[in-house]
């Protein structure tokens, strides 16, 4: 337990990392493109031009680091104090200060965060704009002044010691070992701590001194990835070797390296096919003297092509370094999967690999089963989520809405998983359930989907059944409606469940919060918290607009005493598995007595309009006022 909270801890590091350089690629890449052309090794050698290329470096990159780190821990006013400070270590250094960037902009966003909640509630009206502003400045110079002193010497010594590390291991021939750390690292998610928090920094600077890097090739190499993939184009089996051609483009051209880590998690002996080809790759580049002048993001061969320095030789040793690594383990991964038994189940290492990740995959849902047409005469849809309780009663409810918009007679129901009728036609279900959902109801028409509140798969739904529809008066009559319920929902919404301006540090400690209130309201026995923790471990409860509806299990359902609900508005927002929510419904549900509400909850929560405005209500009052009138 204690290895996988630390496994997790670093993960959430590295994408802290990663969140504060991705948002800026488009910067490094100009940055790349113009040290490309104007230097005077470049394609078009330029003496004015080539001006820009040290200012860049110095401080336009460093600046958007700092700023981006502080606004993703305080949002504006955290970004522009971040920004101040980072400019601190960025003139007490003669470095690029990516890494000062990393430490000092979310230090201001931090320390502003943290000003701004001692002050709440405590500043005058009139005076709001002269504390912000003068707090900012003074905060943000103190700051400066600290990292100017302080930081930047400390950042200074600590790239320094890692550069004559770097040295070393190229001098000894080593560097092709860090292949040992950084493969494995990637299949575990832990490359953006390594590549964002060590290699991009000290590649920035040595691409300032000797005008290119190796290090920025470690990481970012296609050609483990594409060899094992092509392996499974040739000895695979069944899903994989058909899925693999289409993810070898995806990872090769679109540089999108995670696609390949669930064929290595069916088979996890190709880690070894990896780090050999890995190892070999920057071997081939250490010998031919290969190396790019920018940072290569994603990771795609056209990347690597287009920050390559414009000479032949660079040319020649970064493609032959990218062929060598996609050989060797393509070799390896071929032995690999010719010997032993293959046990290949492509969606459950999507699903494993999802669960390591820590949140969604942007390439998960490109290995789900794939399915015909959407059924004719549809009379039945079914939402279903593992309760039954809350985010398939918010899809359903949006969804019946839509059909009665588009006068279609249709059924559309919600229930748990376990209990999805042997007669639906049409089960939708977020992503990660529908397997599940697939092995309940095989014969069905599944449709994933990850966003309950504002899905694009609900009117293409629409779309396609308005297209051909027939439906049974009697099926209709039997189509169960949130407006069924209106005998026993008065006061469920109360107004001391209502929470304003609340803050967390983690969704487990906001969601502790949302039971707790349950508890006290004698809505739940105690024991229900932990089924709302454990609920939301097994899918997360985010429904999408910055809305979570954290609940319990189907097991725990028999705790639920009567149905209740808690509203908590969070304006800064808590971090949900990588999304933002700034408004959770804590909800208990018992005989659906909680379903009209529900219902209103989600018709209300699907226009983002009526979600700003909740999230800057000013009472309880006012907040209920806006969910009841719609």
């Amino acid at each position: 337990m204690a290895q996988s909270n630390i496994k997790v801890a670093v993960q959430k590091f590295g994408n802290f990392l990663s969140s504060m350089v991705m948002p800026n690629i488009g910067a490094f890449i100009a940055w790349g493109l113009i040290t490309a052309l104007f230097i005077p090794t470049g394609f078009f050698p330029n003496e004015s031009l080539a001006k820009l290329v040290d200012p860049m470096v110095k401080y336009l990159l460093p600046l958007l680091i700092g700023y981006t780190g502080g606004k993703l821990v305080h949002d504006q006013r955290g970004g522009v104090v971040g920004a101040i400070a980072t400019m601190g270590v960025i003139v007490g250094s003669d470095i690029p200060m990516f890494l000062g960037a990393m430490i000092m902009g979310p230090l201001g966003g931090y320390i502003i965060k943290k000003f701004d909640q001692f002050i709440e509630g405590k500043v005058k009206t009139g005076f709001e704009m002269l504390i912000n502003n003068f707090s900012a400045g003074i905060l943000g110079g103190i700051l400066a002044i600290l990292a100017f002193l302080g930081v930047s010497p400390a950042v200074d010594g600590f790239t320094g010691a890692l550069v004559v590390g770097v040295d070393w291991m190229v001098a000894h021939g080593l560097l092709p070992l860090t292949s040992i750390l950084i493969e494995p690292a990637k299949i575990l998610f832990l490359n953006n701590a390594i590549n964002h928090g060590i290699l991009s920094p000290i590649g920035a600077e040595q691409i300032r001194t000797n005008g290119q890097s190796i290090l920025l090739l470690l990481e970012t190499n296609p050609g483990p990835g594409l060899g094992i993939l092509l392996a499974y184009c040739f000895f695979g089996k069944g899903t994989a070797k058909q899925s693999a051609p289409g993810a070898a483009i995806i990872h090769f051209i679109g540089g999108i390296h995670e696609i390949y880590f669930p064929y290595v998690l069916m088979r996890p002996l190709l880690i070894i096919a990896a780090i050999l080809g890995g190892m070999s790759g920057v071997f081939t580049f250490v010998l031919l003297g290969g190396g790019l002048q920018a940072v290569a993001s994603p990771g795609s061969i056209l990347a690597i092509l287009a920050a390559t320095p414009g000479n032949a030789g660079s040319y020649v040793a970064n493609i032959s370094g990218v062929f060598v690594a996609a050989v060797v383990s393509f070799i390896v991964g071929s032995l690999i999967l010719k010997t032993g038994k293959q046990t290949e189940d492509l969606d459950e290492a999507a699903r494993k690999m999802q669960e390591m990740k820590g949140k969604k995959s942007s390439v998960a849902g490109s290995f789900t089963k794939q399915q015909g047409d959407v059924p004719a005469s549809v009379q039945k849809i079914v939402f279903a989520c593992d309760a039954g309780m809350g985010s398939s009663a918010m899809g359903a409810s949006l969804l019946r809405k839509k059909v009665k918009q588009a006068d279609l007679n249709i059924s559309v129901t919600n229930t748990a998983i376990s209990n999805i009728p042997s007669d639906a036609q049409i089960v939708i279900t977020q992503e990660e359930l529908t397997p599940r959902a697939q092995n309940k109801v095989p014969d069905a028409y599944h449709i994933s989907v990850d966003n309950f509140l504002s899905s694009p798969e609900y009117d293409k739904l629409i779309d396609q059944l308005k297209n051909d529809h027939t439906t049974s008066k009697a099926e209709e009559e039997k189509n169960v409606s949130a407006e069924n319920y209106t005998d026993s929902n008065d006061g469920l919404l109360k107004e001391e469940n209502v929470f304003l301006n609340q803050h967390f540090s983690s969704k487990e400690e906001a969601i502790r919060f949302a039971g707790s209130v349950l508890v006290k309201g004698g809505y739940v026995e105690e024991n229900y918290v932990e089924a709302m923790i454990e609920r939301d471990n097994m899918t997360s409860t985010y429904m999408g607009n910055d809305v979570a509806i954290p609940h319990g299990t189907e097991e725990a359902k028999k705790n639920v005493l009567r149905s209740g609900f808690t509203v908590i508005q969070v304006p800064e927002g808590v971090d949900f598995d990588g999304e933002k929510v700034r408004l959770i419904f804590g909800i208990a549900g018992k005989d659906g007595t909680h379903l009209e509400i529900l219902s209103g909850i989600a018709i209300t929560c699907s226009d983002m309009n009526n979600i700003e405005k909740m999230v800057h209500a000013k009472s309880a009052k006012e907040l209920m006022a806006i969910i009841q009138s719609n």
